[in-house]
C-alpha cells in the first residue's frame, strides 16, 4: 500500500469533525434478545477535512495536498487534536504514560500502544506513526535515553532496546502520534463565490491499516 510519510497541514486538520467507529452486527433473536459480534478487532477513524479551510490560502494547500497524494491513492498522516498524545490533553507526554509490555529477557522489540480503559474494561490501540522527537521510554520508573538504551522507529510504532528488559520488568512509553489516513474521495468541489458564501468543501479521510 502506498502511504507517504507526510502530515497533512495540522493548522488545516484543527477543527476538522471526526472520531472512531465501529462495527457491530447485532442479530435480534426469536425471544428478543440479541447476539452482538464484531469483525473489527480495532476501530476505525473518519474526519471531515473540509471543516478546517478558513480562507482561500487553506484550500490551495488542501488542493495541492490532495494531487501530490494523487487523490485516494496514497495516504498519508494527520493529526486528531482531539487525541493525539497519550497523556491527558492538559498534561504533557510522559514516559510513564502507557504500559507497552513486560520484559522477559529475550524481548528486544515492542509495539508502542495507547490504552483506553473504562470500569473493568480495556482497549489496546496500536500506535504505528508516533510523532518524531516526542517519544519517551521508561522501564521501572526509570526513564531510559534515546539511541543509547533504545530507538523508535516512526513509521511502524516499534521500539527496539539495545539490551532486551530482563524478565518482569515493566516497560512504558509516552508519546504524540499521527493516524494513518487516505482521502476517501477523488473528487474536491470547491468555488471562490461558495467559500466566501461560508460554505466549506466536503473532504472525507478514513484510517488505513498499515
Amino acid at each position: 500500500m502506498g502511504f507517504h510519510n507526510v502530515r497533512f497541514p495540522a493548522n488545516l486538520s484543527f477543527g476538522s469533525v471526526g472520531g472512531p467507529e465501529r462495527r457491530t452486527e447485532v442479530v435480534t433473536l426469536a425471544n428478543g434478545f440479541e447476539e452482538r459480534n464484531t469483525p473489527w478487532a480495532h476501530s476505525r477513524r473518519r474526519y471531515d477535512a473540509g471543516l478546517g479551510m478558513r480562507s482561500l490560502d487553506d484550500i490551495e494547500a488542501l488542493i495541492a495536498f490532495f494531487e501530490a497524494r494523487q487523490g485516494q491513492l496514497y495516504g498519508f498522516r494527520w493529526k486528531d487534536w482531539s487525541d493525539f498524545k497519550t497523556s491527558k490533553a492538559s498534561q504533557e507526554v510522559s514516559f510513564e504514560d502507557q504500559v507497552i509490555g513486560t520484559g522477559d529477557g529475550e524481548t528486544a522489540v515492542f509495539q508502542l500502544n495507547k490504552n483506553y480503559s473504562s470500569g473493568a474494561a480495556t482497549y489496546i490501540r496500536p500506535i504505528t506513526k508516533p510523532v518524531l522527537g516526542t517519544v519517551k521510554v521508561g522501564t521501572q520508573g526509570v526513564e531510559l535515553q534515546e539511541t543509547i538504551a533504545w530507538d523508535v522507529d516512526v513509521t511502524t510504532g516499534f521500539i527496539t532496546f539495545e539490551t532486551p528488559p530482563e524478565e518482569g520488568i515493566s516497560v512504558t512509553a509516552g508519546f504524540e502520534f499521527d493516524v494513518p489516513v487516505r482521502f476517501d474521495t477523488d473528487r474536491i468541489a470547491t468555488s471562490v463565490s461558495s467559500f466566501q458564501a461560508g460554505e466549506v468543501p466536503n473532504v472525507p479521510v478514513v484510517e488505513v491499516r498499515v
